[in-house]
């Protein structure tokens, strides 16, 4: 039986669905304190429904993704309808659509404040340029994992410099562009064949060269915060470990918080994504964005056909057909880039 968790298609799909797995087991957990989780649930360990009056998930069935799952889906859909420049107005027309269609859902809340500040802005006649010059939280980081798929890690520059073209329009700042690249570096190195460390290593690369891009703003570093977060939970318990990520590198959209958080997620689930999603929906804080990106960087490093087929089958809102259809665009794109970079070196 052939091992198709090295096929690159197999990765491809690992980092997307793994990515909503994660998402849809923090759903109902999100912006909740883990005292909170503990009293509601217990120790979340599959999928729930939220409790009646939950401040953004109400009313959502146990296994449904949300706008991390749905914003990274419709990046790559324009990622490859973009061909080899990204098109800005097509990508800020989609999420003009995209937040049209999620308000008629009454589901507004599920948007990120840098999102929704950029889209108000554009609404507003901002250009699109600087609309997100403000935008440091982790939606962009969120939902980056197309980039990742699509684009070969070599040459780094313009590997860094593709994730800062889809950052520009809501998150195009510093701290966002450096967190949006190490996460999609991760995964690039997955679905290259990497494995989990191999995959952190690389993130931490990506972070310090993506941290020279965009408008400056404070925070901590990126790449430091990574290797800070991953080094503080390595050999620990999971109960001490969620205890470390809460209280020392937190759980906020912030991106410093919960990128670095999930780096640390994946040191303690050792790769393996459906505990890194489990981890993560106990955390409190932005649950299920932390897990949508622990999972899916796991998921590129074993291949959906690891994934718990169990699990995928309950998942509530996502297409598999049009997730593999996706994937599959996404891989040949990334192919044909990697041959033109050989020819190029020829």
């Amino acid at each position: 039986m052939p091992d198709t968790a090295k096929d690159p298609l197999d990765r491809a799909m690992g980092a997307l669905v793994g990515g909503a797995l994660g998402d849809a087991l923090g759903m109902p957990t999100q912006l909740l304190s883990p005292a909170r989780i503990a009293e509601l649930y217990g120790h979340v360990e599959d999928f729930i429904a939220p409790f009646a009056n939950h401040p953004v998930s109400k009313g959502l069935a146990a296994g449904t993704i949300t706008d991390d799952t749905e914003q990274a889906l419709l990046l790559g859909r324009i990622l490859v309808e973009s061909g080899d420049r990204f098109d800005h107005k097509r990508w800020v027309n989609a999420l003009l659509d995209w937040e049209r269609a999620v308000k008629a859902r009454g589901s507004y809340d599920l948007l990120g404040p840098s999102t929704k500040r950029a889209i108000d802005a554009i609404n507003s006649g901002v250009p699109e340029e600087e609309a997100g010059r403000s935008g440091d939280t982790n939606g962009a980081a969120m939902r980056i994992a197309p980039v990742g798929i699509m684009m070969p890690l070599e040459p780094l520059g313009a590997f860094v410099d593709k994730v800062a073209e889809t950052c520009r329009a809501t998150h195009n700042t510093s701290i966002a562009i450096a967190s949006a690249a190490a996460v999609a570096a991760a995964v690039s190195r997955g679905v290259a064949g990497g494995g989990w460390r191999d995959a952190s290593a690389s993130a931490v690369a990506a972070a310090r060269r993506g941290a020279t891009l965009g408008h400056w703003v404070t925070g901590g570093d990126i790449a430091a915060r990574i290797v800070w977060a991953q080094d503080i939970v390595r050999g620990k318990a999971i109960r001490d470990a969620i205890r470390l990520i809460t209280d020392l590198v937190g759980t906020g959209v912030a991106s410093q918080e919960s990128v670095p958080a999930a780096f640390a997620v994946l040191e303690v689930a050792r790769g393996d994504a459906w505990k890194a999603a489990v981890i993560s929906a106990n955390l409190g804080g932005d649950t299920d964005t932390i897990g949508a990106i622990a999972a899916g960087m796991a998921g590129a490093c074993t291949g959906f056909s690891r994934l718990p087929q169990q699990h995928i089958a309950r998942l509530k809102g996502i297409d598999m057909s049009e997730v593999r259809a996706l994937a599959a665009d996404l891989v040949t794109a990334r192919v044909a880039k990697s041959a033109s970079g050989k020819d190029a070196a020829a």
